[in-house]
């Protein structure tokens, strides 16, 4: 076998090494030039493709982005509408204010930034961080809706670039203050409505903003307004209200002596026409400027005329006894044992606030005993009292068209037992809302007939637009429902409810001018350790209203948990207020004065008694 040395191993690869030395230049450069040909003549494709893509296939969607870059559309603000009480006074308005703005990208001197801080009031490393955030800008806001002393601040500073500017916007304007702070509402800084009927009836005091077109240069600059596509603003509606202003002012008077005197946790007062059930005035403690509402407390947003809720008490006595006489199951002579104080009802043992004997219908609602109270519901039953508080609207809303409205608790009748046949007929087991209260009660003095309440009279319509059928009316219908006869219905009214205010528990608001009729309601509430009735935290309540033969005005006081005092009862904290509203408003309306006694004429008493048989 041939064996070959290491040396002569290694020729072969020296000859292949030696033979490349002997591949023509030519070829290999020839090689190089084919790629880079190659490469040239791909990207002259890929250029190729894209400029026909640009120029035949996506010229049409750049063309769009170039149009919106140049052409720019601008919202043609509409003035929202204005809110009059009944006689026309000016509650809500919108007047015109200037807002300072800045260019970002046009911004070059950084001392105005410091003083235009100051002068605003403005934290200037948040507004620092703010314009470092949105440098590319062409517009930020700085503060909007100067006041005139911010404004003319502004423009004594006199600053040297163009990156400062003003824009006029809409700002409303409350001419009244805090008068019907929450039944009015209030706008936001971009105009929306909050609460109130600002926010109810937003879509119609809004109205419908217009817009135009703008041609502006590569800098943004506007260089043509097209005029042409202009469409105009729909300016909001003015809405004239039920409240009146003058009402409204003793209203909310009242309840701010009750506050002073008594420091409750709340309080609220509504006035209402007895027959139209148009509201006259509404106010709750706390409350707001509107024209400042900054900084308030959470608590005084709240309108508890519409979303408190609470156990009425005794207000409620006067409904469960007319439901017992439309069924005929008592007579107004008829007379309940009262049991001295005293009456078991199954396991429970029921108390009155005094050692009442025999009673008539009359005296049980006047002397407001609960044994008494008990006894017709033994005779209305479960079923005939949820009948009796269903029909007069509790445990639903009544659709006074303020956002925020609660509707009460009534329980489903499946829940009702034997505490139930004593507790409701005394205004217990049973929450209602102020609003539904005073309904229910001008249901009575209106012989019966249930409406829903109003707070919409009118509404004016600056714009040469018909409207649309999906644009009704807003003002509601006068829907009358009756509830009781008018015999029931006067005969209460004019016979307990009025004795009620002249020997029972509503003394205190009696009238030299007026006879009024009226009833009160203490009602304890529960303890939030214990769950019990509490003995100490109290709803104290008055509704009263007059000329009792014919009456015209509805008035209820609520306090929520007086805490100063020791007696907490609704005629004594209530009543007094109550009753002045009452005067001030039918004085105000030039009601005639009654020229009767305070108690009406037995031959009067004796008349509707007959009546009812």
């Amino acid at each position: 076998m041939l064996c070959l040395s290491g040396e002569e191993q290694q020729k072969p690869d020296l000859r292949e090494k030696q033979s490349l030395k002997f591949v023509p230049s030519n070829l290999r450069n020839s090689w190089r030039t084919g790629s880079l040909v190659l490469i040239v003549v791909l990207a002259w494709l890929v250029i190729s493709a894209r400029l026909v893509y640009l120029q035949y296939i996506g010229h049409r969607q750049f063309a769009r982005v170039v149009a919106r870059q140049q052409v720019y559309k601008e919202k043609i603000p509409a003035r929202p509408g204005d809110i009059l009480d009944r006689n026309g006074r000016l509650l809500a308005t919108t007047i015109v204010s200037n807002s300072l703005y800045v260019v970002p990208q046009r911004l070059e001197n950084e001392k105005s930034v410091a003083r235009i801080c100051d002068l605003l009031q403005l934290d200037q490393a948040a507004f620092r961080n703010r314009l470092q955030e949105n440098q590319d800008k062409l517009f930020l806001w700085v503060k909007r809706r100067l006041s005139d002393r911010e404004l003319s601040g502004v423009r004594a500073l006199d600053l040297s670039d163009d990156a400062w500017g003003f824009r006029q916007e809409y700002r409303r304007q409350y001419p009244q203050g805090a008068l019907a702070a929450h039944a009015l509402g209030l706008r936001d800084i971009d105009g929306k409505g909050q609460g109130g009927l600002e926010e109810a009836f937003n879509h119609l005091i809004c109205g419908q903003d217009g817009h135009r077109f703008l041609i502006r240069d590569a800098h943004g600059r506007v260089i043509e307004v097209r005029n042409d596509s202009r469409v105009a603003a729909r300016n909001g509606e003015t809405l004239v209200v039920t409240l009146d202003s003058i009402i409204q002012l003793y209203t909310e008077r009242q309840l701010q002596s009750i506050v002073e005197e008594w420091k409750p946790k709340s309080a609220c007062a509504i006035v209402m026409d007895v027959k139209t059930c148009e509201v006259l005035a509404m106010a709750s403690v706390p409350t707001f400027d509107l024209n400042h509402p900054e900084g308030i407390d959470e608590s005084a947003w709240k309108n508890t005329a519409i979303a408190s809720i609470y156990e009425p008490g005794s207000t409620l006595k006067p409904f469960i006894v007319a439901a017992a006489l439309e069924k005929g199951l008592i007579q107004t002579d008829e007379e309940f044992d009262c049991e001295h104080g005293e009456y078991r009802m199954g396991k429970r043992l029921l108390h009155d606030h005094h050692s009442y004997g025999v009673l008539s219908v009359t005296d049980v609602l006047v002397k407001s005993s609960n044994i008494g109270m008990a006894k017709i519901g033994e005779k209305l039953t479960n079923p005939g009292l949820y009948e009796a508080v269903t029909a007069f609207g509790f445990g639903q809303k009544t659709g006074i068209q303020l956002p925020g409205e609660l509707g009460g608790i009534v329980r489903p009748l499946k829940n009702w037992n034997i505490y139930s046949t004593g507790s409701i007929p005394m205004g217990q087991e049973i929450a209602v809302t102020p609003v539904q209260l005073i309904t229910g009660h001008v249901a009575l003095a209106n012989q019966g007939k249930l409406l829903n309440p109003r707070l919409i009279r009118d509404q004016i319509d600056h714009n040469y637009f018909p409207r649309s059928e999906e644009e009704p009316a807003q003002v509601r219908p006068l829907v009358s429902t009756p509830i009781v006869s008018p015999e029931v219905a006067d005969w209460l009214v004019q016979v307990p409810m009025v004795e009620t205010v002249t020997r029972g528990t509503g003394r205190k608001a009696q009238l030299e001018e007026y006879v009024v009729f009226g009833k009160t309601g203490t009602a304890q509430k529960p303890d939030p350790q214990t769950g019990k009735y509490s003995s100490e935290l109290h709803v104290s309540s008055f509704i009263c209203g007059a000329p009792a033969h014919d009456p015209r005005v509805l008035v209820l006081v609520v306090v929520n948990e007086p805490s100063v005092g020791e007696n907490h009862y609704g005629g004594t904290i209530a009543g007094p207020p109550a009753a002045k509203i009452l005067k001030q408003t039918l004085m105000y309306q030039r009601v005639p004065f009654d020229h009767s006694s305070q108690t009406p004429p037995e031959r009067t008493a004796q008349k509707l008694r007959n009546a009812l048989r």
